[in-house]
Parts: C-alpha cells; sequence; structure tokens
C-alpha cells in the first residue's frame, strides 16, 4: 500500500520556489505505486504541528504551470526552529496520522537542519519516513552544491537593476546626484552582491564598488575610492550586501532584534554608507534597498534558474521512491562553456548549518570588486528569459496563492 507524500516551504521565498513545488508534485503523481496522496503543509513546518495540510489532488495541470511562474511560497512558508520534546513529538503523530511515508522540506540552511531532524526523529522511532531536502536560497550559500535556486534569478535582478540605476545616475551627476548605494541581501556571504559585478561590461560601468562581507570595510579605503571613482567617471555606483562588515568585525547596520533561527535581523547599510560619504566627501547621495524586491522578481527569473528549480524538485521524489532518504539533491556543473549541468545528491549532515562563503578567488585584489573567475561562474546562471503570462500589461500570477486560506484544505482527517 502506497504511503502518503507532504510537501513544505520554508524561509526566505525566492522567485522560483514554486517552480521546484511543481516538480515535487508533478514527479510524484508519476509513481502511485510509491506514493499515494501528496499533502503540501500550510505555512511550512508550522503547517505540520497545525495540522493544516492541502491536499494537491485539485491542483490541475495548468495549475501546476502557472505555479511554475509564480513568485512567493504558494502554500505559506515560515521560519521556525524546532526547539523542543513536545514539538517533536507532535511532528511524529501528525506524519503518523496522515500516513506520510515522504517529506519534502523545500528551503535553505536552516531548512536542511530541519528536515535532518524530520529524519532523525522518524528513525528514532522505527516510522518509515523518508525525509529529502529540496533545496533553495537566494544568498547561494549552501555547501556541496555548485549554486543554489532561487539565486540566479535574484543574481539577475540586481544586475539589471545596477545597470538601469547606473544609467539614470550617470545621467544627472553632473548637477545632481554623485553616489548612489545599492543594499542587496547577504549576512554572512556575498554572493548576491558579488554577482551584481555582471552589470560592468567595460571598464568604468558600475558598480564601480561592491561591498561584502568576506572583506572587512575599511571607512578611510572606503572613502577614498569614492572620491577616486567620482573623480575618474563623475558618478560612483556601490552595491552594498546587507552583512557588510567594519575592521572590528561589527555589522555596519543593524536593523534590531533576531529572527527563530537567533540570527541578528539586518538592514540599514545603504542609508549608513550614504550618510557618512555625505558628510566625509560632501557629495550627495541616494540609496536604495532591493529586499523584498529582489527575491520577488519572478517578470525577470532567469531561464537556467527555473529549469534547475523543477529538476531539484522531480530529482528529491526520484531520491524518495528509490529509498534514499536523509539527502539533499544537488547541481553539478560539467563545465563552463559551453554551460552544462546535472543533478545530484549529499547526505543531509553534511549541509545542516553549514554556509558556503564567496571564494577568496573571486574577489579582486582590491577588495572591491569580481574577478574573471567569478564571471565565469556566475554567468551561466543569469542566462535565459522566463517571462510569466502577462495580461493587461501586467505579470498574470495565480490569485489562488493569495489566499489565507487554502482553496484545498480538506475537510476530512485521515
Amino acid at each position: 500500500m502506497p504511503m502518503n507524500a507532504l510537501y513544505a516551504q520554508s524561509g526566505g521565498v525566492t522567485p522560483v520556489i514554486n517552480a521546484s513545488a511543481a516538480g515535487v508534485i508533478s514527479a510524484a503523481r508519476q509513481h502511485p505505486s510509491h506514493i499515494g496522496r501528496i499533502f503540501a503543509a500550510k505555512n511550512g513546518i508550522l503547517g505540520v504541528l497545525h495540522e493544516e495540510l492541502i491536499d494537491t489532488a485539485c491542483l490541475t495541470t495548468a495549475d501546476l504551470a502557472q505555479l511554475k511562474a509564480t513568485p512567493g511560497g504558494a502554500f505559506g512558508s515560515c521560519r521556525h526552529k524546532i526547539k523542543t520534546e513536545a514539538e517533536l513529538a507532535r511532528l511524529l503523530a501528525v506524519l503518523k496520522a496522515w500516513d506520510i511515508g515522504y517529506f519534502f522540506y523545500n528551503g535553505g540552511g536552516d531548512s536542511a537542519d530541519t528536515c535532518l531532524k524530520v529524519a532523525e526523529l522518524a528513525q528514532a522511532a522505527g516510522y518509515p519516513l523518508l525525509a529529502i531536502h529540496v533545496p533553495k536560497t537566494i544568498d547561494n550559500d549552501l555547501p556541496h552544491t555548485d549554486n543554489s535556486p532561487g539565486f540566479g534569478s535574484v543574481a539577475k535582478y540586481v544586475a539589471t537593476s545596477v545597470r538601469e540605476a547606473g544609467l539614470d545616475v550617470a545621467s544627472m551627476a553632473a548637477s545632481s546626484t554623485k553616489v548612489f548605494i545599492l543594499e542587496v541581501m547577504g549576512r554572512h556571504t556575498g554572493w548576491i552582491a558579488a554577482a551584481s559585478g555582471l552589470a560592468a561590461r567595460t571598464e568604468g560601468e558600475p558598480p564601480h564598488l561592491i561591498l561584502l562581507p568576506e572583506v572587512a570595510v575599511n571607512e578611510e579605503r572606503l572613502l577614498a575610492a569614492v572620491e577616486n571613482t567620482v573623480a575618474r567617471y563623475g558618478y560612483c555606483v556601490i552595491v552594498a550586501a546587507e552583512g557588510a562588515k567594519d575592521t572590528q568585525g561589527n555589522f555596519l547596520a543593524e536593523a534590531g532584534g533576531t529572527d527563530a533561527f537567533g540570527h541578528v535581523q539586518l538592514g540599514g547599510t545603504a542609508p549608513y554608507l550614504a550618510a557618512l560619504i555625505k558628510a566625509r566627501c560632501g557629495f550627495k547621495c541616494h540609496w536604495s534597498v532591493a529586499d523584498y524586491l529582489q527575491r520577488a522578481a519572478r517578470h525577470i527569473a532567469s531561464a537556467t534558474d527555473l529549469a534547475q528549480a523543477i529538476a531539484v524538485g522531480e530529482a528529491a521524489v526520484k531520491l524518495a521512491v528509490a529509498g534514499q532518504g536523509g539527502m539533499m539533491t544537488t547541481i553539478e556543473r560539467l563545465s563552463d562553456a559551453p554551460y552544462t549541468w546535472d543533478i545530484g545528491a549529499v547526505p543531509l549532515g553534511v549541509v545542516a548549518n553549514c554556509e558556503k562563503p564567496l571564494p577568496p578567488e573571486f574577489i579582486t585584489a582590491d577588495g572591491f570588486g569580481i574577478t574573471a573567475e567569478a564571471r565565469r561562474y556566475f554567468a551561466p546562471l543569469i542566462a535565459g528569459e522566463a517571462p510569466p503570462p502577462y495580461v493587461d500589461g501586467l505579470p498574470d500570477y495565480g490569485s489562488w496563492v493569495w489566499s489565507i486560506e487554502p482553496p484545498c484544505l480538506p475537510g476530512f482527517k485521515p
């Protein structure tokens, strides 16, 4: 008798996380002898704890196609760390009650830890559950995978924004703004900020300066670099990771508070830098924070990213039906030019609670730019266009995913 499957989304969403969901659901439907009903938890692991499971049988092929083209988390995501024995016991009780034999958790590093906990819980209890982690994170900091689904599209958005904003600033610099600062996500790693470097095709094009968590910001060096850039080109565009630190190892800016996993809430790096540069250099500055816009920009998704997001979801099901639990699907780069890739897998134990920093060889000697090696790595990940359908001039995203109460909540218990 086939057991049921449960899919859930976790952590910050991406432009293509729903494509992974569609990949899991579509692939699971191809294995009726192994997988019975396919549920999705409302709001990630919280949906399991609250026993709020969506029966995906109501989703048509057209719904799944629309899911691939819609940003956000269609089934709701969460930031919740499993901490107590009571929660673990509750998780196991719900999984047993709904006859869940396959658990697919779609998230980043913290989510990998949750997925590992679920796998270990089931094993300790002698319950036949296969837990598979489906990778995603715009931060691109998951180890043992060439890249993470979600990152390529965000990199494309940020590089595009820098190129467009740079043209704006350049056109006004003679009499107005001379410095523009874009703050992007990246708590401990600078993958997103570094990818913005793709916007510059020739010497002098923005971004002129990139601030990374991996390179301490010496304010005097930074101010000198800003002045030199303005003197040389007439303006300066800076991309700063939110996790940029000073020479003492402190974040340049903190928004205050921590999240469910104990991470310091960041935000404010761009206005901090703008105030510093205006006060010390006298330049008029403007700044912007990409924030949720970068991770919700499905309209400019990378075709490579979309294909990989679907593939890791499908591969997770393949692992499950082969009886391989406690794993995370990965992307393996085979060559840069032409760009080719394949899907692999690694044990969850080597992924959970680990981060992959930007390699030193990707950073120029002055610490403010990216190398040719970095460009070779980043370029294929933003390649290709995969626009959503448009209606009346706007992306036609599925309105059903905005519903607080999912339309397919079963009205019965198992």
